[in-house]
């Protein structure tokens, strides 16, 4: 998935061609780099082009290359952000639980916002111990974060 088609591409291989001998040099093709920010020396750029000059077709695999990494690297970022998004939903849903703010989801805790959600009745026999000891990976009796959002994925899936 090119941004640019070949004719885009060809005509900036010409203006870079400043000499026109059908090739474009490191230090030509730097140029357009250091205008945008990318401050490199020619010897840093020769390891990523991997020759002194190149030609068109050349340039053109150069121009895709980077366009992936481009467009991988915007995915990427937008992968953490919904990562984080998502992680912070955690735990604000984590901190409606944790009633006393000790980090930490108690049997107690848990029976008290499931029964003001209308989502505990005494009667049904579910007790919150077994429900915590699933998820409990630590066994000490009650959910820390980590567990929790285990719990949550589980839960999901």
């Amino acid at each position: 998935m090119s941004l640019l088609n070949a004719n885009d591409l060809y005509q900036i291989f010409r203006k870079l061609d400043k000499n026109g001998d059908g090739f474009v040099s490191l230090a030509e093709l730097n140029w357009p780099l250091e205008k945008i920010g990318v401050q490199l020396s020619v010897e840093e750029l020769e390891p990523l082009v991997g020759k002194p000059s190149l030609d068109f077709n050349e340039f053109l695999f150069f121009y895709d290359s980077i366009s992936k990494r481009s467009i991988n690297s915007m995915s990427y970022e937008v992968q953490e952000e919904e990562e984080a998004a998502e992680e912070s939903d955690l735990v604000k849903a984590f901190e409606v639980f944790d009633l006393n703010g000790d980090g930490f989801i108690s049997c107690e805790e848990l029976q008290h916002v499931l029964s003001s959600l209308g989502l505990w009745d005494e009667n049904s026999g579910r007790d919150c111990r077994t429900m915590i000891h699933v998820y409990d990976t630590n066994l000490d009796g009650q959910l820390d974060f980590e567990e929790f959002k285990n719990m949550m994925f589980l839960a999901i899936a």
